[in-house]
């Protein structure tokens, strides 16, 4: 029996279901591969209703790739603060003047040559070229492949990229003469009715009649995961320098996490008052009080951040820091949220 016999039917199923029940999303208003491209790179790791404010600023300030290529990294990183993952959108750019300086400015229509762009992989490449292009070219996430484990009932763990393969050929072989559609078809299905963190709705979805999952009663156990990876732990003091109502930063480095970005001065490890003391004047400062200390945590995707955020008021502005005010931060400094969770100075 063909493992994945199954699969003939979706588009007959899935493309009808997806005219009447797909979500008024602003990327689905045409199909202009910098649309597309932006609105996918923005949605990894990220919810849809989170994204769609950012894309709609994004293109209003850089309405074109020329425009992207052009922009200086300090405001395109405001663009995308709060986003996380900014890694992102520094491919992004060098993306953009790769296309202008090998395509002339026009956004190649070819799955290799997409796929040879900064920061595209296989799906993003799968994605551009079938929505903006028509190409019957799989855009294989988790989202997808939840789909693909649950009507095939394959517990398969689907983070080896030897499945992910397989299931990109098996579409591809299937793929109708809407293939942007069918495209967008599969996500939004992935991401409602057969959608994560929830039991899958099987009486409203549109593949109930040949969905393997549904039929045995394992839909709601799909798909399977490999163990994860055990975030690594890191504990950091933050400082709130403060001086004559303006915070001191820093620029990071330009390799590394949170590349490129602003942040508050900080240390390894929870330091305790003395020690607080003493890292002040180590930074050439004189510390006139210590205001205030919270705790706060971010998770990055293998990092977790704990970290101790101390307010020192200090006798004058210096140490080679840049000195901003909080409205200056919050208009013109990319803060990424990991040090953005300290503000607003309310908490002084």
């Amino acid at each position: 029996m063909e493992k994945y016999r199954e699969l003939a039917f979706l588009p007959d199923a899935l493309l009808p279901w997806y005219d009447k029940n797909r979500r008024n999303l602003p990327w689905r208003q045409d199909t202009d591969p910098y649309h597309i491209w932006v609105s996918e790179i923005m949605l990894q790791q990220t919810r849809v209703e989170a994204v769609k404010g950012y894309y709609a600023r994004f293109l209003e300030k850089l309405p074109t790739v020329s425009a992207l290529a052009e922009c200086d990294d300090d405001s395109l990183h405001k663009l995308w603060e709060g986003l996380g993952y900014y890694s992102r959108v520094r491919n992004l750019k060098k993306a953009a003047q790769q296309i202008m300086d090998k395509h002339i400015g026009v956004f190649p229509d070819t799955y290799e040559q997409v796929l040879a762009l900064p920061g595209i992989g296989a799906y993003t490449a799968g994605a551009i070229c079938s929505i903006a292009f028509n190409q019957p070219t799989p855009a294989v996430d988790g989202n997808v492949l939840r789909v693909i484990t649950r009507i095939t009932d394959d517990d398969t763990p689907i983070d080896l990229p030897a499945y992910k393969n397989t299931v990109q050929q098996k579409l591809k072989e299937i793929y109708p003469d809407r293939a942007g559609d069918f495209t967008q078809a599969l996500m939004e299905l992935g991401a409602t009715v057969c959608g994560p963190n929830r039991q899958p709705d099987c009486e409203n979805c549109p593949c109930k009649a040949f969905c393997l999952g549904f039929a045995r009663e394992t839909a709601a156990h799909l798909p399977v995961r490999l163990p994860k990876r055990q975030r690594r732990i890191e504990e950091k003091t933050v400082f709130l320098l403060s001086c004559d109502g303006r915070l001191a930063l820093e620029a990071r480095g330009d390799k590394g996490l949170l590349a490129g970005l602003w942040q508050f001065p900080n240390v390894p490890g929870k330091l305790d008052t003395p020690a607080v003391l003493k890292q002040v004047e180590a930074f050439g400062l004189k510390p006139k009080e210590i205001l205030l200390q919270v705790e706060r945590k971010h998770i990055f995707t293998h990092i977790e951040w704990h970290m101790r955020g101390v307010y020192v008021e200090v006798q004058s502005c210096g140490g080679g820091f840049n000195w901003m005010s909080e409205y200056e931060i919050r208009e013109l400094a990319a803060l990424p949220t990991a040090f953005r969770l300290f503000l607003p100075q309310e908490q002084l």
